[in-house]
């Protein structure tokens, strides 16, 4: 498996002949992707589905499947794509050749109790031979089963340092994690919380796998 980061919740995830981008969001660029199996959406916040860049990414990728939580569908119905949009929800299990893609959980994450919350629906990534990954989206209580990778969002207006720790302990994935969505932080800030995360994870630490400014990676 090999993964791209292309800046905060969006990665690239190369898997068993596929080619698989998750959360085209607004702080990423993902104009110059092609050849795209899938593009995955989480849910319908701009930072994972940028509704401005969205259109001609599907566009310069035509055979694209475009797995989408059921409320994005209805967001992307509105902008002219709903022959475009597939929903998926937990309980499927969707076929990418020999990968397969699980949707995982149904909540975003609680902002605040003043704010109303909106479906989130992460994925588990598999294919024989080669790494598991879950992108979680923006929740973590979701429940990937055994995963050897896991994104995990470092900071967001919902998130807090040992809830992000006390959702990799409970994971516990058996390869080590990969920071995702992080675009809100300095460079000084976002070295702190890679720390504890890469430090209290597990009993003697995880292993942390920075994707940012790495190109393309093999786990």
């Amino acid at each position: 498996m090999q993964l791209t980061s292309l800046g905060h919740a969006c990665l690239l995830v190369e898997s068993a002949d596929q080619r698989v981008l998750v959360d085209p969001g607004n702080f990423s660029d993902v104009g110059a992707q092609r050849d795209l199996t899938a593009v995955v959406v989480t849910h319908q916040h701009p930072d994972h589905c940028d509704l401005e860049q969205l259109p001609a990414l599907l566009r310069t990728n035509p055979r694209a499947r475009v797995l989408v939580e059921p409320q994005t569908a209805e967001v992307l119905a509105r902008e002219g794509l709903a022959d475009r949009a597939e929903r998926m929800s937990t309980g499927q299990v969707l076929e990418l050749g020999h990968l397969r893609v699980t949707p995982v959980g149904e909540v975003h994450a609680e902002i605040h109790p003043y704010l109303d919350r909106i479906g989130n629906v992460g994925v588990v990534l598999r294919s024989e031979g080669e790494p598991s990954v879950y992108h979680p989206g923006d929740a973590l209580d979701g429940e990937p089963g055994d995963v050897d990778v896991l994104c995990v969002p470092v900071s967001a207006p919902w998130g807090k340092v040992s809830e992000t720790i006390e959702f990799v302990r409970r994971i516990a994935p058996t390869r080590g994690v990969v920071p995702i969505h992080d675009g809100l932080l300095v460079d000084a800030g976002r070295a702190i919380y890679l720390k504890h995360i890469e430090a209290y994870g597990a009993d003697g630490g995880v292993d942390l796998f920075d994707l940012r400014d790495a190109g393309p990676t093999v786990l």
